[in-house]
């Protein structure tokens, strides 16, 4: 299994790459690097819906300058990893507990053999919800959380009928169908202009390039089922209590101008969040690790003052605000 590899988008030196098994027999793509000093920690990256390690390369270079070992994976159903269904392009699960068994085997497999700890985890999208929901139930392994544009509630019209469709068309048996208009086109095959993830044409061409030089690293649109799936993960999320069962200290980073993922759900429920910071970066949309340069920076900049944080701070930060019972 070889990484793929454009003349934009070189894969930093030493990579260490093959494939575990999540505890379903599941196939998952996982790749770790090195840094060229002694280790400060471990970075797993946790990537969100139809993404793949490719997509990362910038960013796994620059946490291997500040001396991470980085560990990035694709996702069951995603990039190189098995798919679920018989249609590669086809976003699908049926249930996000499937991912956190993604999540579980990586952790067992490669960081807790191969990477010195402390370990941080950084999750985008649908990765920081799974990220979220692991740490709600007391499983993170991580000491602490970053987590870009999190998958608290996203833009969708009419959200109550939506809901209501994906039970209906996922209890009749169409869970396996793309949602209405869906197809097999990933987004960034689509033209720059309008697009909701990123407001760098160089950045979004890059990953166009990387789909067309390898197409079956790409999904195209959700199937019922995965929707169905997230509208019962993002449930969890509107309940008052669940934020404040995570102790696991989080840095969350909205988007301005996202227009996949809702920010105003995001800060409330950051607000919540007894071990956590909020920042909201607000000339980016829903990429922000595919944004322009300046908007990196102020990510790379928050990023900088909460990893790997001070000796004692997350207990000083659970003092102040009391831990959940």
């Amino acid at each position: 299994m070889e990484l793929v590899v454009t003349p934009d988008n070189q894969p930093p030196p030493g990579v260490a790459l093959g494939t575990i098994r999540a505890a379903d027999g599941v196939g998952l793509r996982v790749a770790r690097w090195t840094p060229s000093r002694p280790p400060c920690g471990t970075l797993l990256i946790v990537t969100g819906r139809s993404e793949f390690i490719e997509k990362y390369f910038e960013t796994v270079g620059e946490a291997l300058e500040r001396g991470f070992v980085v560990v990035a994976f694709d996702w069951r159903g995603q990039g190189f990893s098995e798919r679920e269904l018989s249609n590669r392009f086809k976003g699908h699960i049926d249930d996000f507990a499937l991912y956190e068994r993604d999540l579980t085997a990586v952790t067992e497999q490669v960081l807790g053999p191969f990477c010195p700890q402390p370990w941080f985890a950084l999750g985008h999208s649908m990765g920081a919800a799974v990220l979220l929901e692991q740490a709600r139930r007391r499983r993170s392994p991580f000491a602490r959380m970053v987590l870009t544009a999190p998958m608290i509630d996203i833009h969708v019209r009419h959200p109550d009928l939506a809901r209501g469709l994906a039970v209906l068309l996922d209890a009749v048996g169409l869970g396996g169908a793309f949602v209405p208009s869906g197809g097999n086109r990933p987004i960034v095959a689509r033209p720059f202009e309008g697009n909701p993830l990123t407001t760098d044409p160089v950045r979004f061409n890059r990953i166009k390039t990387i789909l067309e030089a390898e197409p079956r690293l790409g999904i195209g649109d959700p199937t019922i089922a995965w929707v169905h799936a997230a509208f019962r993960a993002m449930r969890k999320f509107a309940d008052s209590d669940y934020p404040r069962l995570i102790t696991t200290p989080t840095l969350v980073v909205a988007a301005g101008e996202d227009r996949v993922v809702s920010t105003p759900a995001i800060e409330r429920f950051s607000a919540r969040l007894k071990a956590g910071r909020f920042v909201t970066l607000s000339r980016a949309r829903h990429e922000i690790l595919l944004e322009r340069d300046d908007v990196r920076s102020q990510f790379w900049a928050a990023f900088d003052a909460f990893v790997p944080g001070a000796a004692g701070e997350a207990e000083a930060l659970l003092a102040r605000y009391g831990r959940a019972s």
